[in-house]
């Protein structure tokens, strides 16, 4: 394995596929972030609250501005995750393609790690939520997030070591599916009531899934092309000379 070009490869496909996403953001999402901060605002004025504008408009500029190095930062995180991931579970991966194999890893780590965390705590625009409560919202979501990670892991290191067993394949999804049932009924439910019109949550909702599900196909898609062109997992040949 040539650990150099293993980690640029890995790291390189994050970074990228972050700066897509934030580049896609910027455009998709952030103006339902624009109009949810807008009703936020307008209830503030309601309630008979001060309202400063300059810096609420300095903050969303330096707010925007920073999305890209926000996005470069998630994908050299994710980055490393798939790529650590590739080299362990590489060989067990159905497909003779790398380029394939990296799809199928970076589809399942979405599955895990995105999808079925937004399926209990879908994402909320700003309006929705008392700042009060973000801590909390916060460590629901991660944990969350987490114990879906581990139980993908835990489950796949036990196909691997016992895929010598007869239709084990078939029920390890059901064992999975009965796993994340069972977390989705302990873990509570999102504390904050929706306040916000719900044409706006859910065009956010559908806007910001697309984004990550892309992101994370994208991601897979430069790890494959990148490790298929420069092959980390063959031996360095060294000339004699």
């Amino acid at each position: 394995m040539n650990s150099y070009n293993f980690i640029f490869i890995a790291l390189l496909a994050g970074v990228l596929a972050g700066l897509i996403l934030a580049g896609v953001n910027y455009f998709v999402v952030e103006p339902y972030i624009d109009q949810a901060i807008g009703i936020e605002v307008d209830n503030s004025i309601a309630a008979g609250e001060p309202v400063n504008y300059e810096e609420l408009n300095t903050y969303r500029i330096w707010q925007k501005d920073g999305t890209f190095a926000a996005g470069a930062f998630l994908g050299l995180s994710y980055g490393a995750i798939l790529g650590i991931a590739y080299v362990i579970s590489r060989k067990y991966i159905p497909s003779y393609d790398d380029r394939k194999k990296a799809l199928i890893l970076a589809a399942v780590m979405c599955l895990t790690l995105y999808v079925i965390p937004f399926i209990k705590y879908p994402a909320n625009p700003p309006a929705v939520g008392d700042p009060e409560t973000i801590g909390l919202r916060d460590t629901l979501y991660t944990s969350y997030q987490l114990t879906s990670g581990l139980i993908t892991v835990g489950l796949s290191v036990l196909l691997i070591k016992m895929r010598s067993i007869n239709n084990l394949k078939y029920l390890i999804p059901i064992i999975y599916l009965g796993l994340i049932a069972f977390i989705y009924a302990v873990f509570p439910s999102n504390p904050d009531s929706i306040t916000a019109p719900m044409d706006l949550v859910n065009a956010f909702r559908t806007a910001t899934f697309s984004t990550m599900v892309m992101f994370y196909l994208v991601m897979g898609g430069i790890f494959g092309l990148l490790w298929h062109r420069f092959k980390p997992h063959e031996p360095t040949r060294v000339e004699a000379r």
